[in-house]
């Protein structure tokens, strides 16, 4: 009699619910796990004679398994499909992570999540819009720092309704987001491979799209044409103190010309779910504007005597 195939679980199971479920397939295989820890020991894992992951059928994988394997690509596929590899489920919408390529070449199937999180990531991305069209964080900054009404004020906000909403693919979550925009009284405008059936008056050009917007949206994979999609050319297409929103991954947007825009004034705000480098973020994200601000403190107790934003316990405090 034959073995069970096995199923691999490359990540972690962390709801109950999807764990019960994932553990009702013991009776079709055999569920097991790697004892890597990084990828190098995966690939000789792997290859190596009487390997037990060997009548491995389908790999079940989630993000954060990358640490352990790599990415997916033309040298770790070959080892997959010589174990047995038949199928790689991916949890998650998107799946750059994955050389799709290389497992076809391989004859292994990829399979994705498409639209299990759109409702939630449109909502995300609402919540962003809204932040970055208002301006949320300055005042909830302030406000922590005992800084009633800023010093100074924080600039005014602007509304939503009204406002031209570009969204950078036009999928299940772009489609969802577009929804709830036009709740607010936002008009979406929007971008894709091709004309959404019934979505055909507000499909526009790439760079069309870039210059008629208030608010961008990018809402599509990550992959070798999307890479750094936005960057300095497109920057300039748009309009000034355009407000950028990203809940798609951190790549499809070079930060380092973001940041350019930011500080130019190009760009107004921004709301990002992702970043480019993940965990770590560009320091014109988090650090320069401070340090341009303490920089501005210092010349301005140099030209006139005076700090342009003082501790609020020292407001009675005469200068000399």
């Amino acid at each position: 009699m034959a073995p069970k195939p096995k199923i691999l679980l490359l990540g972690a199971i962390d709801h109950q619910p999807s764990l019960s479920a994932y553990n009702a397939l013991s009776p079709l295989a055999t569920l097991t796990t790697t004892t890597a820890t990084n990828p190098p020991d995966f690939l000789t894992e792997c290859t190596r004679p009487n390997s037990p992951l060997s009548n491995t059928l389908i790999i079940y994988r989630t993000f954060a398994s990358i640490s352990t394997t790599g990415p997916i690509n033309s040298t770790l596929a070959p080892a997959l499909r010589a174990l047995g590899v038949r199928a790689i489920c991916h949890c998650g919408a998107g799946y750059d992570q994955i050389d799709v390529s290389a497992c076809s070449a391989a004859g292994i199937h990829v399979s994705n999540a498409p639209t299990a999180v759109d409702a939630a990531t449109a909502d995300t991305a609402l919540y962003l819009l809204l932040g970055a069209l208002r301006g949320f964080h300055a005042p909830a900054v302030s406000l922590r720092e005992g800084k009633w009404r800023g010093d100074p004020e924080p600039a005014l906000g602007h509304d939503p309704e009204g406002k031209v909403l570009g969204i950078l693919g036009m999928g299940g979550i772009g489609r969802n987001l577009k929804a709830k925009a036009e709740a607010l009284g936002m008009r979406v405008l929007y971008h894709n491979r091709r004309e959404v059936e019934g979505e055909e008056e507000g499909y526009r050009g790439f760079e069309e799209l870039l210059r008629e917007v208030d608010v961008l949206s990018l809402n599509l994979p990550l992959n070798a044409s999307t890479h750094h999609i936005i960057s300095t050319p497109q920057f300039e297409i748009m309009k000034d103190s355009v407000v950028i929103i990203n809940t798609a991954r951190g790549g499809v947007i070079d930060e380092a010309a973001l940041v350019h825009a930011l500080d130019s004034g190009k760009v107004w705000s921004v709301g990002l779910d992702v970043y480019e480098d993940e965990p770590k973020v560009h320091p014109g994200l988090t650090q320069t504007k401070m340090e341009l601000w303490t920089i501005d403190n210092v010349r301005s107790m140099l030209e006139t005597g005076r700090l342009k934003s003082r501790v609020p316990e020292q407001k009675d405090m005469a200068y000399d």
